[in-house]
């Protein structure tokens, strides 16, 4: 199943969360949306990633009026939701500049920066240390 991609009605964003990388393609249509070529109900078993991806479009009142194409990458079925979510609040302020004062206030346009902190040399983990012993 190849994606034929309009580039005139086409909007196309990117989206990130952890090491998650969204693409994503937004076009006028009947409210479809296809990840990595595969509908959202096979892609995410859970509802809270389904509605994650969401907000935005619930927010904007354009549910039923664009199609959504993404190819994600990386990260977790989690992070993977919220760069989507990220790439389509993008896409969003692209096909309407008023939509960004909502978007704003509801969070979704600023990057969730926080990433796993690596761990150290002579500790167990990021923050944890080996078992100390006194005696």
């Amino acid at each position: 199943m190849e994606l034929s991609v309009d580039s005139k009605n086409a909007f196309y964003s990117t989206g990130r969360r952890k090491h998650a990388v969204a693409r994503v393609w937004m076009m006028p249509g009947s409210g479809k949306i296809l990840i990595n070529h595969r509908d959202i109900d096979h892609y995410f078993g859970r509802a809270t990633s389904k509605m994650i991806l969401r907000q935005p479009l619930e927010l904007t009142e354009t549910t039923a009026r664009w199609d959504i194409y993404v190819n994600v990458a990386g990260g977790g079925l989690s992070g993977q939701a919220d760069a989507i979510q990220h790439g389509i609040t993008r896409s969003l302020m692209k096909i309407n500049a008023s939509f960004r004062p909502a978007l704003k206030k509801a969070g979704f346009i600023t990057r969730d920066s926080r990433i796993k902190e690596r761990k150290k040399y002579g500790q167990r983990g990021a923050r944890a240390r080996f078992q100390f012993s006194k005696r």
